[in-house]
């Protein structure tokens, strides 16, 4: 009786995501590394920059397959995990919200207002912001790299690698950083 007990306890271990992430009000994944913020990426940028750490918007939507997906299986990996963790200050939009977002050349619109202004059509997208943001230009003008859609881990770390070594300031592409890695079986 205790094996059958044990392999149905490990089966039902093996049917399980590997890391449960809480589910919001609002249907969207909430992980511990959120930040809970007033969403003024003015503010949530110097925030950012005193923890010495990149800003990051992810906006995603509920329902959304490829949000679960890098959830469940890409975010927990442990090296993705410590980066968003450790370097990177990451805010959610909802594509769908209400919540009032504050520009950068200060426009105030609601989450899903702001997601058509910035025109994210896809979602999961992340927005990976430079430490200063030039007068007068949006978020999704100031992105040194917009990354629509779902990827898996070894795209998803180079590409958060990539950004933390300012790659993109060499005027190199992540294409080109990341090829080699492909090759190397990365």
């Amino acid at each position: 009786m205790r094996r059958l007990f044990a392999a149905v306890a490990v089966s039902a271990a093996l049917a399980m995501p590997a890391c449960a992430v809480p589910l919001g009000d609002d249907g969207l994944h909430k992980p511990d590394w959120f930040q809970d913020t007033f969403k003024d990426l003015r503010e949530d940028l110097a925030e950012a920059n005193a923890e010495g750490k990149r800003l990051l918007i992810m906006v995603e939507q509920r329902g959304c397959i490829y949000c679960a997906e890098m959830h469940e299986k890409v975010y927990p990996d442990p090296a993705i995990d410590a980066l968003l963790r450790e370097k990177y200050y990451v805010i959610q939009i909802n594509l769908f919200g209400a919540t009032d977002v504050t520009d950068f050349d200060g426009t105030v619109l609601p989450e899903k207002e702001m997601a058509r202004h910035w025109h994210i059509a896809f979602t999961p997208t992340l927005l990976f912001l430079p430490d200063d943001v030039p007068d007068g230009e949006t978020a999704a003008e100031a992105a040194v790299v917009t990354m629509p859609g779902a990827f898996g881990r070894g795209t998803t770390k180079a590409l958060l690698d990539w950004v933390l070594a300012r790659r993109y300031e060499t005027g190199e592409m992540f294409q080109e950083y990341y090829a080699p890695l492909t090759r190397e079986g990365n």
